[in-house]
């Protein structure tokens, strides 16, 4: 189903353009707009200039756009939910945890 839907998408829609992660944004002649994953359908791969456009928040393509970059932004993950990126307190290194820890007690003093 997935590759009809692609074909159909390329045959009958016009290009917008495409993100830095190989995703391609089309819309239609009525305003519908799609998109088609480069890889593994997930809705999360769609970058925040993007985000924007296909959730109709604006007209504006970010095509053209020169959106500045700084250097304390990350650069944009899918959810890595269920993948052996996913973050897991249990495996991570970077959270120490102390055992001094007293739990209180209303009537002690």
């Amino acid at each position: 189903m997935n590759f009809l839907n692609k074909i159909l998408i390329k045959l009958f829609c016009t290009k917008v353009g495409s993100d830095e992660f190989g995703n391609e944004y089309f819309e239609n002649k009525k305003g519908k707009r799609f998109v088609t994953y480069n890889g593994i359908a997930e809705p999360s791969k769609i970058p925040a200039e993007w985000h924007g456009w296909i959730h109709y928040s604006t007209n504006v393509a970010p095509v053209n756009l020169n959106t500045k970059k700084y250097s304390w932004q990350k650069i944009h993950l899918p959810n890595l939910t269920g993948t052996k990126g996913a973050y897991s307190p249990i495996n991570s290194s970077t959270i120490k945890t102390r055992s001094v820890y007293e739990a209180w007690q209303p009537n002690s003093k």
